[in-house]
């Protein structure tokens, strides 16, 4: 059966795509819902002067920002309607896992299968909308403070009428990506979420090309750098794929079944863990717990005096927390290797995992069913996870901290990349399932229609 599925994979050609109406629909949608996210990130905030923002965006350039502008496909640059992006809605994804593994009724919750997910779901939004609101009233009074120190007025009519009308608006705008991703992923290919970052990123992608070229051009950048920061992407890209494919494979072993030959046989198969368990989710969830305060910090520092002693306090934040920075470097490595453990906790339980075994009769070769199995799961899951975890580190800070020391004008590294790669890789998994299915369901079809004329 796995040769058949091989070979039927291996088959597939443009002839089976054209027949898969079901995928081409899924694709399409999901292509006019990443469009409709594009078309969103240029509509301004009502209030603001479009005139004034790429002044604002130079003041305020460079250091964490940048990633929150990467990811928001430059939204936060337009100060758009969903300049604030997905951002708020990971980090309310991340207190209400948090909690759910703390709180006794939260865990329990969790434990009630889908409605107790629903449940969570919902709190997750109450949680977005909260954070959504914070985030869009310290980004409008940082508009507005920002005209008032500059001489240049960044909101038409500044007051509590604007801010009001800027956090309903971003309120909005993030709700709706929130939908739009749902739907992506109920109706189209692919994680909507995780596309939508992935859109944001992939449209940075020329300016970032532009940049790094226009350098080699002026001769700011050397054209040793530029094949160096080109060889690296390559190598990077290669070594993402490599690791997101690494899975350690234990065999599960069953007792004894009478064959059709009357035969006693014993069933083997295999259980896959993943290398990286938890795929994307540790760099983003760390990105994000650094955005909030950061963001909150960097926009309510312009209606700050920079002579005051809270000025310098954020003054001095803002410095230690830029890109290539030790302290920035130190918080994101160890935010990425927290939640690398933490999510594959979250997404694997070796408990479950072993008790089911037992209840299917199915037992790993030398070790015994149940308390036992369930150690030796966590203590293998442990020991792949910390390789997990040093890849994503590896990934996600040595390349920014070269692009820091090199200068170059860029804010691409490993963080982008491997958001790209895997969301990329997933959704051609998907597209090839999809394809698997149809092919199998025809198969089927012409089985079933020989049936009838015999």
């Amino acid at each position: 059966m796995a040769s058949r599925a091989d070979n039927i994979a291996s088959n597939m050609s443009l002839a089976n795509f054209s027949k898969a109406t079901e995928l081409k629909n899924r694709i399409w949608f999901t292509i006019g819902a990443l469009i409709v996210f594009r078309f969103l990130s240029f509509v301004p905030l009502p209030g603001v002067n479009p005139l004034v923002l790429e002044s604002l965006y130079s003041k305020t350039q460079g250091g964490i920002l940048d990633l929150f502008n990467t990811f928001s496909g430059g939204s936060l640059q337009r100060m758009s309607l969903i300049a604030l992006g997905v951002m708020p809605y990971i980090t309310a994804s991340i207190v209400v896992q948090l909690a759910s593994s703390l709180h006794p009724s939260l865990a329990a919750l969790k434990k009630e299968g889908e409605s107790g997910r629903q449940k969570l779901n919902q709190y997750t939004r109450y949680g977005t909308v909260f954070l959504c609101a914070i985030q869009g009233w310290f980004l409008a009074a940082g508009l507005e403070a920002y005209g008032a120190q500059s001489g240049l007025q960044a909101v038409v009519q500044p007051g509590y009428m604007f801010r009001v009308g800027a956090v309903i608006s971003l309120v909005g705008g993030t709700m709706f990506l929130l939908w739009l991703g749902e739907q992506i992923t109920s109706r189209g290919i692919g994680n909507g979420v995780s596309l939508i970052i992935m859109a944001g990123i992939v449209s940075r992608f020329p300016s970032f090309g532009s940049n790094l070229f226009e350098g080699g051009r002026t001769g700011s950048i050397s054209a040793a750098v530029i094949i160096g920061f080109i060889a690296m992407v390559v190598v990077l890209i290669l070594f993402i794929c490599f690791m997101e494919r690494a899975q350690r494979r234990l065999l599960i072993q069953y007792p004894k079944r009478a064959s059709a030959k009357g035969m006693m046989q014993a069933d083997r198969s295999h259980l896959p863990l993943k290398i990286n368990t938890a795929g994307v989710i540790p760099p983003i969830f760390a990105s994000s717990l650094l955005l909030l305060p950061l963001t909150i910090t960097q926009f309510a520092g312009n209606s700050v005096s920079t002579d005051s002693t809270t000025g310098v306090i954020l003054q001095r934040v803002l410095q230690y927390l830029q890109h290539g920075q030790p302290l920035y470097m130190t918080l994101y490595a160890a935010g990425i290797i927290f939640f690398c453990f933490f999510y594959t906790a979250v997404v694997f339980n070796p408990e479950e995992t072993a008790e089911n075994l037992k209840k299917n009769g199915g037992f790993i070769p030398g070790i015994r069913p149940g308390k036992r199995t369930e150690d030796y799961l966590d203590y293998v899951l442990t020991r792949i996870t910390v390789v997990g975890a040093i890849y994503l580190t590896m990934v996600c800070v040595i390349p920014e901290y070269m692009i820091a020391q090199t200068g170059i004008p860029l804010f691409l590294g490993g963080t982008s990349l491997l958001i790209v790669v895997n969301v990329t890789v997933d959704t051609i998994s998907q597209v090839q399932s999809h394809l698997l299915a149809h092919q199998y369901g025809d198969l089927i079809k012409k089985a079933k229609l020989k049936g009838r004329l015999r």
